[in-house]
């Protein structure tokens, strides 16, 4: 491909992407809402979890083609863009004051799992049993999540969440959509990782580093605008619940699917990367135990952060 096409292919790849995850987002939101699921669990699971299909389906591209490094980068990059660079941008916008419980908890759990991906990786490699622990634990977690969140009653966070997801369509039209959706994110994924590989071979760079940079930042696009989005409109708890939700599905959930179909090498993935991801999770759990509050300074902290690990990767 010369230099023309591999930028129309990454774009193109990224607007399908974003396309496609909106698509699915709203389809599958909607749907759920329609059949009787509440606004906080539909937040906390459809909506997390549906901004993190461009991930799911480019990792599962670039594994099939070879690539499993990309895999691997676009997850860890990605849960580190989620929080230093997402929730960065977002408490520039409007400081965060999150007061979901069920939110609070949610971080813990993002911790352990991450500590349970370094532990996993020992080896070098994600295998099938390791795939299989990961897709137990997000069966697990989904089903507990959701029997927390219809138990808990808190008005203002049903309402904040009801608010940020108004169900406007019918279900003919929302299945639609998500069918509609989940063609784009394909097609999208297809483009993006063949201009990703073809940029990775032009810079003599690894595919790992491609994934913690290029491919982890335009994955995370959905995310990037729910959150923007949500604190805009002073739904905090939206833009905090998407963040780790995602995070505990790219690993869970991307992971655990793409590694139960093809093993996933950590070649080009340091500690140092591990590291930074665990770091950036951890950096949220004492603000979840002091009535869990992101200022803006704090805000340009984690950004600054960010722009910092970014110049570290760059050769």
């Amino acid at each position: 491909m010369t230099g023309i096409e591999i930028i129309l292919y990454l774009i193109g790849g990224l607007i399908m992407l974003f396309i496609g995850a909106e698509g699915l987002i709203r389809g599958s939101s909607n749907l759920a809402i329609k059949i009787g699921i509440t606004p906080l669990v539909v937040g906390l699971t459809v909506v997390a979890f549906g901004t993190s299909t461009p991930e799911l389906v480019v990792s599962l591209k670039a594994a099939l083609l070879g690539n499993s490094s990309i895999s691997l980068g676009n997850v860890v990059g990605s849960n580190i863009a989620n929080i230093a660079l997402i929730l960065g941008v977002a408490a520039l916008i409007r400081p965060l004051d999150v007061h979901a419980k069920v939110i609070m908890r949610e971080i813990p759990i993002m911790i352990g799992i991450s500590i349970l991906l370094l532990l996993l990786l020992i080896d070098g490699e994600l295998g099938f049993f390791d795939g299989l622990v990961f897709v137990i634990g997000l069966v697990v977690y989904l089903v507990v999540n959701v029997l927390i969140a219809r138990k808990e009653k808190n008005p203002e966070i049903d309402s904040e969440f009801s608010e940020g997801l108004k169900s406007k369509l019918g279900i003919p039209v929302s299945i639609v959509l998500m069918i509609a959706g989940l063609g784009l994110l394909i097609l999208g994924a297809n483009l993006f990782v063949q201009s990703a590989v073809a940029i990775a071979k032009i810079f003599n760079v690894s595919d790992a580093i491609i994934g913690l940079t290029i491919v982890a930042i335009g994955t995370s696009l959905p995310e990037l605008i729910t959150s923007i989005v949500a604190a805009y409109k002073k739904e905090a708890d939206i833009a905090i619940g998407n963040v780790v939700g995602s995070n505990i599905f790219n690993i869970l959930g991307i992971l655990g699917i793409t590694a139960l179909i093809i093993p996933i090498s950590s070649v080009g993935i340091s500690y140092v990367d591990l590291g930074v991801m665990l770091f950036t999770a951890i950096i949220l759990f004492p603000l979840s135990r002091t009535g869990f509050s992101i200022s803006r300074f704090e805000g340009a902290l984690l950004l600054a952060g960010y722009g910092g690990y970014i110049y570290y990767l760059i050769p």
